[in-house]
């Protein structure tokens, strides 16, 4: 008998018509045929149309933010992001090496560099304590902001990562980097629908960035969001994706390097229902992990459940193994059982195009990289 063979019978328990429970799959209840259908019928199928309007007001009330521009995915959205708070050639970004690889390649697209700093355990996400203790050592403040006195380069944004879903401890982040003149950033790719001490996560940096993957707790495909309260940036942001083209009726007139980065009407259209869906998909979700806590309790496995003074949208929901022993056998066992389980990601510093950057010790990276596995979070 399989070691876990409980924990893969409790999984099957809870998607009990799938002969292959994979690891987050979207969810189709909704509008979504209605509204893609009537994207088509409207000729208007590429990057203008009115779901791309109605996605970015929806953008706009969930995270209760003043602006939201509609974009291809989230990657650019994090590209975009970095340059609306100045990030340039040759600049640095502090960020969190325990992250999917966009946030980093997000940075290097702007030809600036990442810094990689620790995480928090609990939340497992950029941390504030790890931040200053950089700071103290290497930061220098300048006239017009923030130096690394190793490199000399210009440290020009903090990029935290809300790992899952779990928000980071925003406040103290907040606090570090208004000490240090440091705009911060927030990728909130995998966070649509947790809150931090009651506001939503996306609120809090100057500008920060979700994505809609095929993945992610909503999706349309592919794509993602800019937010942001600044509306200056906002309409920056607009204009850059939109190839930086001055609006006339008939003229190609360009006044920047702009991109095509514009999300096409017809994947807004799939958003749009899917956003409608949203808290239903969140209160699922939550009800899971509790389950799931319940059950994990019992097996003496440490489920992960959310950070105090913090509400999560359990995008992918954790176990924490004993041991890399532990979680390797129960990877393989797993999926060999067509369970679909995952470890928490590479260090991004263990690819060879991000080894000499710039790191801290890492050490509950490190120590979360050893035991940290998803498991099926489906809505159900």
């Amino acid at each position: 008998m399989s070691s876990f063979k409980p924990t893969i019978d409790f999984i099957r328990g809870q998607y009990p018509t799938k002969d292959f429970v994979a690891l987050h799959e979207p969810c189709f209840r909704g509008n979504e045929k209605k509204y893609t259908l009537d994207a088509i019928d409207s000729t208007f199928v590429s990057s203008v149309g009115a779901y791309v309007d109605q996605f970015e007001r929806m953008m706009q009330g969930i995270t209760q933010t003043k602006r939201a521009v509609a974009v291809v995915n989230g990657t650019s959205a994090l590209q975009i992001a970095l340059q609306m708070v100045g990030v340039t050639r040759g600049d640095e970004v502090l960020t969190q090496a325990l992250t999917f690889i966009a946030t980093t390649n997000a940075i290097m697209y702007n030809g600036a560099s990442p810094i990689f700093v620790d995480v928090d355990l609990d939340t497992m996400g950029l941390s504030a304590d790890a931040v200053v203790i950089f700071l103290e050592e290497y930061g220098e403040l300048r006239e017009d902001g923030c130096y690394n006195k190793k490199t000399g380069k210009k440290i020009a944004a903090c990029l935290p990562m809300h790992t899952f879903g779990f928000p980071v401890h925003l406040d103290e982040l907040i606090k570090v980097c208004q000490a240090w003149r440091i705009p911060l950033v927030e990728d909130a790719a995998e966070s649509l629908g947790s809150e931090y001490h009651g506001k939503p996560t996306g609120n809090f940096g100057f500008v920060s960035a979700f994505s809609f993957n095929g993945n992610k707790v909503v999706t349309s495909g592919g794509g993602g969001a800019i937010v942001t309260n600044d509306l200056s940036l906002g309409n920056l942001a607009k204009h850059l994706t939109t190839t930086a083209k001055i609006p006339h009726p008939y003229e190609y007139v360009h006044d920047a390097i702009g991109y095509n980065f514009r999300m096409p009407n017809l994947n807004a259209a799939l958003a749009c229902a899917q956003l409608e869906q949203l808290s239903k998909f969140t209160d699922d979700k939550r009800r899971l992990a509790l389950e799931y806590d319940s059950f994990f309790r019992g097996q003496g496995i440490k489920f992960r459940l959310e950070p105090n003074e913090t509400k999560s949208n359990y995008w992918l929901m954790c176990v924490e193994l004993e041991n890399q022993k532990e979680r390797d056998l129960f990877l393989k066992e797993t999926n060999a059982s067509k369970v679909m389980t995952r470890p928490i990601w590479q260090l991004i510093f263990r690819s060879k195009m991000y080894a000499n950057f710039q790191k801290d010790s890492q050490k509950n990276a490190l120590f979360l990289e050893e035991r940290i596995v998803n498991i099926p979070s489906s809505v159900r």
